[in-house]
Order: C-alpha cells, then structure tokens, then sequence
C-alpha cells in the first residue's frame, strides 16, 4: 500500500519575519517534486514562488536544508517560498507586494507536485496542500489612528502597561500611510508610529513641513504609554532625509536614528515645506535616464554629491547613534556615494564613532522586513499630483533577500541597544 505524502508548515500561524519550516514526507525516494506557494494580495492579483527538488532516500524534502534545483529559487533557500514570490503570469505590469490591512494575515498556500512543473499550477493536482499565516501584528498589539494636532498617523502599541520606546516610522516618496513595519516593530516591543506625511492633493502638501514633523515626534514623545526619553527616528528613501534632517535640528532629539536607503542631499530645513526640499530633484531631472525596459532611473539626479556643506544635511552635527542601510544595486538613489559622503563628513567632525553603515551587494532600494517578494521594477505614483511612472528600484531577488534578512535584525538589535538599554525585550513574535 502506497503511503500518502504529507507536507507540513511549522509554525503555521507566525509573524511576518519569522522564518517557517517545510517539510514534505511519504515521498518515494528521489522523487522530483515542486513546492509551489500561492497568495492573493489585497488588490486580488496572485503572486506564486516555487521551488524543484528531489526526495532523499527516506522519501523526504526539507526546505530548511535540501537544494531547489530550478524555479523562482535555487540552492538551499529556507524562505524562498515566500522571498522569491513574483506576480503570476499574465498579471498587471508593474505590481509591487505591500499590505494595507494589518489587522488580518498574509494567506499563503502551499503545495506540492509530482514532477519539475514550471507553469500550469492550477490545471495540476496537488500531491499535498497546507494553509499557512504570515502577520505583521501580533496578539495583544493595539493599533490608534492619530489626528492630533493637524498630523495624520497610526500608533501601534505593544502588549502590556508601557511605557514603551518610541519609533517614528516614515517611509518615502510614494506618500500615504504606510503601517506594517510600524505593525511589526510593535510586534517587537516598541511604540511604533506610522506617519502620513506625503499627500496627494498639492495644497495641503504645500503646506506640510519641518514642523509637522516636529509636532509628530511631540506626539509620539507625550503620549502616556510611550518612554519620552527613548524615542528613535526610522526612515526609509526620502523618509532618510527627513529623519537626517530632524536628527541634526535644535529641537528634536532622538536616542537613535536609523536611515534606510536614504540621501542627505535633500534636506527638509526649518520653515521649509517637503515640495521645496524635493527642489534638488527636480533641478537634475534631466540626469534622470531610461533601462530597456523603459524604467525611470533617478539615482544620477542626486549626483555628484555636492561638496558645500549648505547644501546638504551636515551629519557633523548628529550627536545620535546612526544606522544607515544601503543596498549597492540601488538605482534609485545614490545611496552608496551619499553614505560614503557620510562617512567623510561625520569623520572630520569627529563624530564617526557614532556611524554604522550596512552595505549590502547585489541589493536593490526597497529594502524591507525580510521574506517579503523582492521588487525590483514597479509602478509608482509620484507626489502630489498622482502622476504614474515605472521606476527601476534596482537588486536581485536572492542577494536582496539576504540583505533584508540581515538589516532587519541588526536594526531591531540597534534599537534594543540604544533604546532599552540593557534589559531584555519581552518576545513577541510566537502566535
């Protein structure tokens, strides 16, 4: 009697940086088999990864250790399952993986097929079948819409009494609220804001500036359940400038301050709105240039790095431990000269003892929490003014993958360090 194969996930139900384990039994021996994962995003577009492999003597495929020898990952790939996921064919170009609704789960089919099988998933029938949950909030977090004082933002609570440390949480020129890594790092045990501060209609964006964003780290800063004295900024692309920019003023004094494929050529100055800082952009767009694909590549718009201090942000003055995360396949922005710049600059002020850089090889501008789908070309809607562009971000998808794993922990390491000092976070991260 032939014995049936079984495929399990462990854990099924975990955080969205948590790694899994997949393990396929009851194979034959040396059976060619694929292990397909499926998920339906917010926007109801597929997104498939999959992996080859062959059974070992005992009927047995162990993600964790055995080799994909084809598909959308190859070698020994723990997460290539969900790292490598890309639209399905005959998809809408130019998509990009992100959640929206944080409060519900990232469903993730996983199966498996007798066979190499490269296309064709759904007219397959599956050897085995598993149903696995990936989230971004974990049990007990709290998530508080924030109106207060003109800022529009969502605060993510830990469990517990508090208080808490504080991030501040911006992401970049795409604009709009965007929660789940604010959700995930309250998933870890700090007080995570999420802050809008790029808006599509061009009036209100006139208006908004330095001091918004002051009155956002005000915010984050009183609120009862969060630790006024331990407060972070996090920013990613031009959400890195704004940070840089904050965490050199007179009058906003964070702990840490982590910058993530950022520039410290755009500058956000008192009494200054966001459009006029994103000036230097505009000024150079004619640096700008097409791939083959006809992807915008913007990176050359911040080269060269000018050398008058005036028009940059002068690091020299940042008294703050900082933490900056380069990705050296970035065409988006000129990540790696702005860090090397960095460096020289915090070097002859004295203060490059307070500089880590993370640079990674082979990665690409959207660095994110780990195992999510690497992106490399998308869509993008500029701000204000909802004008839609493709833009070449830059990468590849397995060395990306590395760099997302790794940044993530050492950034979630940097803030425990410098924010919790030397007590031990409570963990989170099991559902």
């Amino acid at each position: 009697m032939n014995s049936v194969p079984v495929l399990t996930v462990k854990p099924w139900r975990a955080l969205f940086d948590e790694k899994f384990h997949v393990v396929v039994r009851n194979l034959p021996p040396t059976q060619e088999v694929t292990l397909h994962s499926l998920h339906q995003s917010e926007d109801t577009d597929y997104w498939e990864a999959f992996g080859h492999y062959v059974s070992d003597a005992q009927g047995r495929v162990t993600v964790a250790k055995d080799e994909s020898f084809g598909g959308t990952y190859e070698g020994v790939d723990p997460m290539g399952l969900l790292a490598s996921m890309r639209p399905i064919p005959g998809s809408r170009t130019g998509l990009r993986f992100r959640i929206k609704e944080v409060h519900t789960p990232m469903v993730v089919h996983i199966s498996v097929y007798r066979g190499h099988v490269s296309q064709g998933f759904r007219e397959q029938v599956a050897l085995a079948s598993f149903v696995t949950e990936r989230w971004y909030m974990a049990p007990g977090v709290r998530r508080v819409d924030i109106t207060e004082g003109g800022v529009t933002g969502t605060l993510f609570l830990p469990p517990g009494p508090g208080p808490f440390p504080g991030v501040l949480d911006m992401w970049g020129g795409g604009g709009g609220l965007v929660e789940y890594r604010a959700a995930l790092l309250a998933s870890h045990g700090f007080a995570a804001m999420a802050l809008m501060y790029l808006f599509p209609d061009a009036q209100k964006a006139a208006t908004i500036g330095f001091h918004y964003i002051e009155n956002a780290f005000r915010l984050l800063q009183d609120h009862p359940l969060v630790a006024s004295d331990k407060i972070a900024l996090l920013g990613t692309s031009f959400g890195a400038s704004v940070a840089l920019s904050l965490a050199v003023s007179e009058t906003v004094k964070p702990i840490c301050c982590v910058c993530i494929s950022g520039s410290h050529v755009l500058t956000l100055k008192a009494n200054q709105s966001i459009a006029e800082s994103f000036k230097v952009m505009k000024e150079h767009v004619h640096k700008s240039r097409m791939d083959e694909n006809n992807c915008i590549i913007w990176r050359d718009t911040l080269l060269p790095i000018p050398e008058d201090s005036d028009l940059k942000v002068d690091v020299g003055r940042i008294t703050c431990p900082l933490l900056l995360v380069v990705g050296q396949d970035d065409t988006n922005w000129a990540a790696v000269e702005s860090a090397d710049d960095v460096s020289n600059m915090m070097e002859r002020a004295g203060n490059s003892h307070l500089l880590t850089t993370l640079s990674y090889p082979g990665a690409g501008h959207l660095i994110e929490p780990p195992y999510g789908p690497h992106c490399r070309a998308c869509t993008f809607v500029l701000q204000p003014g909802q004008q839609r562009v493709v833009v070449l971000w830059g990468g590849l998808t397995k060395p990306h993958a590395v760099a997302q794993e790794d940044s993530w922990k050492k950034i979630l390491d940097f803030l425990q360090e410098h924010l919790c000092h030397s007590v031990k976070p409570h963990v989170y991260s099991r559902l």
